[in-house]
Parts: C-alpha cells; sequence; structure tokens
C-alpha cells in the first residue's frame, strides 16, 4: 500500500473514532442534562453559600448519578468491608458488628469550640423567651453512642474534646439556672444488663428509649407541679422480628450489600403505644402541657410515647429527622403563634455529637437577628 492510500486510512480511523467518542460525548451530556433536570438541584442550593460549604457539589454528585451506579457503590463498600474493615469516611467499626458514628468520636476538621459556644447563645436566648410567656424549658442532650456503649468500641479513640463535652454543657446550663435531664446514669444503668443502643443505628433501642424517656420525666414532673398527670395509655402486643435498615449501614453504603457482606442488621419487635380515647363525640382531648421539639431520637423506638406516659400527658411531638441541634426548635418557635394557651413545658431535645458540628443556616440566621437586636457596646 502507498503512502497516500496508507493516509487515507489513518484518516479514516481518526474520524470514525471522532465520531465515536463524540456520539459518547453527547450520550454523556444528554444524559448528564436528563439527570439534573429530574434530580437535580433546586435553586436555593446553587446559591454561592452552597457552593462554599460543599452543599452545592453534593447535590450535583447526587443529580449525575449513571445507571447502575447504586449497585456498583454497593459492590465496592462491600468489598471495603470484607476485605479490608472499611466502612468509610463516616462510619468507624468498633467491636464486630459494632458501627459507630466518627462525627461522635472526633470534631470534624477545622471546626473549633465556637459552635459549641454560640450554640449555648442561642439556647439562653430562647429560653429566656420562653420563660417571658410562662413557658418552663427542659434540655436534653443524649449521649452519644460511643459513651455509653464504650465496651463495644475495642480500641477506636475517642478524641479527649469529646469526652469533656457533656460536662462543660451541662456545667453552663447549672450556671445559667437552665433546667437539664443527664441522661447518662440512667441508660449505664441499663446497659449493665443489655445493650441501648442499636449496633448498625445511631439511635437508642426499646430499652434505651424508655429508660431515657422515665430519666426526662422525673426531670420534667417538677417543672410540671410535681404531680403526674391522669392521661391513660395502652401499649400493644409486640409484633414479629423485623430487620431494621440502619442507619450507619445506609452512610458506610451497605444498605443493600448480602448478609455476610455487612454487618448483621438490628431487628426489632414493633409496638404502639397510644393515648387511650374514650371514643364519644362529647369527650375532649386534655390540653396540650408538653411540647417535645427533639432530634430524630423524638421519632424512634416510641420514645416520645413512653416519655408521655410517664408523665401522664400526651406530649406534642415536633421532632424531625435531621433537625441536629435546634432544627426542630427553629420549626417550633415559627409556629409560636399557634402554640395552645395551655402549654406549660417545652422539652428540648438533641444528640449530643451536634454540640460540635458547624452551625447550620438557621442557627446563622438567628445569630445574626440576636447581634443586630444586641449590638456590642
Amino acid at each position: 500500500m502507498d503512502q497516500a492510500a496508507q493516509d487515507l486510512q489513518t484518516d479514516k480511523g481518526h474520524r470514525r473514532n471522532a465520531w465515536i467518542w463524540g456520539a459518547l460525548l453527547l450520550s454523556g451530556l444528554a444524559w448528564g442534562g436528563w439527570s439534573l433536570a429530574r434530580h437535580g438541584p433546586k435553586a436555593g442550593e446553587l446559591q454561592l453559600s452552597a457552593w462554599l460549604d460543599g452543599r452545592a457539589g453534593t447535590a450535583l454528585n447526587k443529580g449525575l448519578r449513571l445507571p447502575a451506579q447504586s449497585s456498583l457503590e454497593t459492590g465496592q463498600a462491600a468489598l471495603r468491608y470484607r476485605l479490608l474493615g472499611d466502612t468509610g469516611a463516616q462510619v468507624a467499626l468498633g467491636c464486630p458488628q459494632w458501627m459507630f458514628y466518627r462525627d461522635g468520636l472526633r470534631p470534624q476538621p477545622g471546626v473549633g469550640a465556637a459552635p459549641f459556644e454560640a450554640r449555648q447563645r442561642l439556647l439562653r436566648h430562647w429560653t429566656r423567651q420562653l420563660q417571658d410567656k410562662g413557658i418552663a424549658t427542659l434540655v436534653v442532650a443524649v449521649p452519644d453512642k460511643s459513651r455509653i456503649e464504650a465496651d463495644h468500641l475495642c480500641g477506636l479513640p475517642v478524641a479527649p474534646v469529646m469526652l469533656q463535652r457533656l460536662d462543660l454543657w451541662q456545667q453552663r446550663l447549672q450556671a445559667d439556672g437552665i433546667a437539664f435531664a443527664d441522661l447518662r446514669p440512667a441508660l449505664q444503668a441499663q446497659e449493665q444488663t443489655q445493650p441501648v443502643f442499636f449496633r448498625t443505628d445511631v439511635h437508642m433501642n426499646a430499652e434505651g428509649a424508655r429508660a431515657a424517656a422515665l430519666a426526662v420525666a422525673r426531670a420534667a414532673l417538677p417543672l410540671l407541679g410535681g404531680q403526674r398527670g391522669s392521661q391513660a395509655f395502652e401499649e400493644s402486643a409486640p409484633g414479629p422480628l423485623q430487620p431494621l435498615p440502619g442507619d450507619l449501614l445506609a452512610l458506610a453504603g451497605l444498605a443493600d450489600a448480602p448478609a455476610g457482606w455487612r454487618p448483621q442488621r438490628d431487628e426489632i419487635r414493633p409496638q404502639a403505644i397510644t393515648p387511650v380515647r374514650g371514643g364519644g363525640l362529647l369527650d375532649e382531648t386534655p390540653p396540650v402541657q408538653v411540647l417535645l421539639a427533639g432530634s430524630s431520637n423524638g421519632l424512634r423506638s416510641n420514645f416520645a410515647p413512653q416519655l408521655g406516659r410517664a408523665l401522664g400527658h400526651e406530649v406534642w411531638n415536633l421532632s424531625m429527622d435531621g433537625g441536629q441541634f435546634s432544627g426542630a426548635m427553629v420549626s417550633a418557635l415559627k409556629r409560636r403563634a399557634s402554640w395552645p394557651a395551655s402549654l406549660r413545658l417545652v422539652i428540648w431535645e438533641f444528640s449530643e455529637n451536634t454540640l460540635s458540628l458547624p452551625l447550620t443556616d438557621d442557627e446563622k440566621a438567628a445569630l445574626k437577628e440576636l447581634d443586630a437586636a444586641s449590638p456590642p457596646a
């Protein structure tokens, strides 16, 4: 073959490759556009602040997912767990089958004491506001799983600042005259006989939630006049065992991994605890006296119904998933105009580890309003 024919054949090959790569790029562009249109970030997630703190990038990554990407990621996570004992950046393995949230073991990089101090300020401000309206506040920090289930850490290190944090927090509350419930004695006593947290989840199990609810009720009753209410509750028989999804399994990417390629799931027996109603048309619902502004702990393991039964008052539960330190409290305060006049107590519950997380947008906004209302001298 002469040189001219070779050059022509090479050009044809180049053009063919260019068409193939062009088609692949156009297909990728079309798929990306379609994915972003269906699952992409909303307008509020693309603001400058969202780009600076990484939320915009996270939203884009979630929107730009390839076909079968979830299965591929699950397979990779399962291999890392099975071969290396690695569960990713957010989850740490303790003793066999036990998983812990890393944010409960050490502060996030670059996050100092400022969020802790800022939350003390917000707490003082909001509790004073409620006190001015004649409403008491009980603060409840649910101890981190790593603190209560320390026997299952199997050598996982916990930063000293994290071990000191809860004592410092409660010392500040005591100095400010703010009522709080310390759940550590009750949970540690219960833990002597059986675990009080799930192995593959950050939340308390049924035994832990019951012990915590009783401890909160003991601290709350004096704020309600010392007398237990008359509301009765009924408890259904436990249902059949069901596997718990496990939020730590999900964080580790192992939610859909097969057995043997992930820690064994916890199992629960669903049970309902409900207020007893007379059923008559003229029956009156007892006036609301207790509001629970809590984290996901308030939505798990019947914590809120157990608390209501211990108090003898049905609890108005405004707890929310993902609320961190103040999400439920901020949401509840925004609805304050519609609170019933009978309300006497707000129980503000959150997980201990959220004290050291970066401030949320709502918290920053509240601090800005507080600074504007009380400028420095």
